[in-house]
């Protein structure tokens, strides 16, 4: 049962991204997690709702946010998870909307009996080259 309330979460998390819910994804946080996000700062602590619907305000039109490749060990308190994930949008101002797939690993534990997201960790690949660029082009 453990892994399928993890998978839940991860669906809600989804479908609260592209819904512009800020309140639903703060729902899902513990009040003490911490969060490396593709976003500045280097460092988020906790689910900052306002942050959040500021955010979703940069952009236009839908926002697109799927998984794939989702894997999840569990432990009785303690759980974690990592997958391939898309985020489709189109920034305020900007002609088109962009496709970028990263890497996310979240960590879980649980609070007052149910599964609370504590540790979230969003990377891109870059390249080791003179340009040091961010790999915004793979695709799996």
């Amino acid at each position: 049962m453990t892994e399928h309330r993890i998978r839940e979460i991860m669906a809600a998390r989804a479908k609260a991204m592209t819904a512009r819910d800020a309140e639903a994804l703060a729902a899902q946080y513990a009040p003490d997690a911490v969060a490396f996000t593709l976003a500045p700062p280097l460092v988020h602590h906790g689910e900052d709702v306002a942050a959040r619907e500021a955010w979703f305000a940069g952009f236009d039109g839908p926002i697109e946010y799927s998984t794939r490749d989702l894997a999840i060990t569990v432990g009785e308190d303690l759980a974690y998870c990592h997958a391939l994930t898309r985020l489709s949008a189109t920034p305020k101002g900007m002609p088109e909307k962009f496709e970028l797939w990263f890497r996310s690993t979240l960590g879980f534990r649980k609070v007052d009996g149910d599964w609370r997201i504590t540790h979230v960790h969003d990377s891109t690949p870059f390249h080791m080259d003179a340009t040091m660029r961010a790999a915004v082009d793979l695709k799996p």
